[in-house]
């Protein structure tokens, strides 16, 4: 399962990505000031609203590209990634981090990468990426 040593090393190897810090210690990982994925502690009213649901843990947040996408990831993968009413209408899922396997977070973070990226970079970095023929 992944931590959060894992997040910086997948991010890591996204083009011009960068690792900040909040005032309060949170982490955010950013591409051209554009957020693709941070750390997103439940806060008091996310725990009502999700009652015995709440999960313990690290929570990760990142992009997905609409909220279709987030309702999918949702329905296939409940016991990793779920919604808080904050989020209701916005394209970005909230994962246990415990609780995804390495592939799957390199997957969603690449997403959230290419979704944020100029057309210029996004071209490159799948040039850059393309197994040998």
């Amino acid at each position: 399962m992944a931590s959060w040593d894992d997040v910086r090393h997948v991010a890591a190897e996204l083009p011009e990505t960068v690792e900040q810090s909040s005032s309060d210690g949170s982490l955010a990982w950013k591409l051209r000031d554009k957020l693709l994925a941070w750390e997103r502690p439940l806060r008091r009213v996310d725990r009502e609203a999700l009652g015995d649901a709440a999960p313990d843990g690290p929570i990760l947040a990142a992009r997905v590209p609409d909220v279709g996408a987030k309702e999918a990831l949702i329905a296939e993968s409940p016991e990793i990634y779920f919604t808080t009413p904050h989020f209701d209408g916005y394209p970005a899922i909230l994962l246990r981090l415990d609780r995804i396997e390495i592939p799957e977070l390199r997957e969603l973070l690449t997403e959230a990468w290419f979704l944020r990226a100029p057309k210029r970079l996004a071209a490159k970095f799948r040039a850059d990426n393309q197994p040998p023929e």
